[in-house]
C-alpha cells in the first residue's frame, strides 16, 4: 500500500465501519456505535474489540462467502441502514479502490483488516492500545473532514 494513500484509506474504513455493519454499528449516532463496538462494556474501545467488529462487518458484507466483497455485496449490505449516504460519499467501488491491494475491484479479508488496523492506530492518539469516547469522536470529526 503506498503510503499516499493513508488518509483516504482512514477514511475509507472509518467509513465502512460506520455503515456497512448493520448489525454490528446498527443505532442512529456515534454513541450507539461505540457502545456496541464496547463489547466489555468498559468505556473504550480495545484494539480486539475494533478488530472483531470490523471482521464481522466484512463476514456480513461476504455474502457469498468467497472471501472478498465487492462493490455490489457492500451495496447490499448498505441498503437497509439507518445512516443514508450524502452526495459527497464515495461510491462503494470508489471505497474499495482506496485500499485494493491488488487492484482487482474487490476489497479481501486481508486488505479490510489491514485497514481496519491503520485506522485504529490513526484514532488511538495516546497510542494505549483503546480507543477511547474522546478518541472516536475525534477520529469521526477527522472522517468527515476527509470527505
Amino acid at each position: 500500500m503506498k503510503t499516499s494513500k493513508t488518509g483516504s484509506l482512514v477514511a475509507l474504513t472509518c467509513s465502512l465501519a460506520l455503515w456497512a455493519a448493520p448489525a454490528v454499528l446498527a443505532g442512529h449516532d456515534a454513541d450507539s456505535k461505540f457502545k456496541k463496538m464496547d463489547a466489555d462494556g468498559d468505556g473504550k474501545i480495545a484494539r480486539a474489540e475494533h478488530a472483531a467488529a470490523a471482521k464481522q462487518m466484512f463476514t456480513e458484507c461476504d455474502a457469498n462467502r468467497d472471501g472478498s466483497v465487492t462493490a455490489t455485496e457492500m451495496n447490499a449490505a448498505t441498503a437497509g441502514h439507518s445512516e443514508k449516504p450524502s452526495k459527497h460519499d464515495k461510491t462503494s467501488a470508489e471505497k474499495i479502490k482506496v485500499i485494493d491491494q491488488d487492484g482487482d475491484g474487490k476489497l479481501t479479508a486481508l486488505e479490510h483488516e489491514t485497514g481496519s488496523e491503520i485506522m485504529f492506530a490513526k484514532m488511538d492518539k495516546d497510542v494505549d492500545g483503546f480507543l477511547s469516547k474522546a478518541e472516536w469522536n475525534e477520529g469521526h470529526k477527522e472522517l468527515k473532514k476527509d470527505k
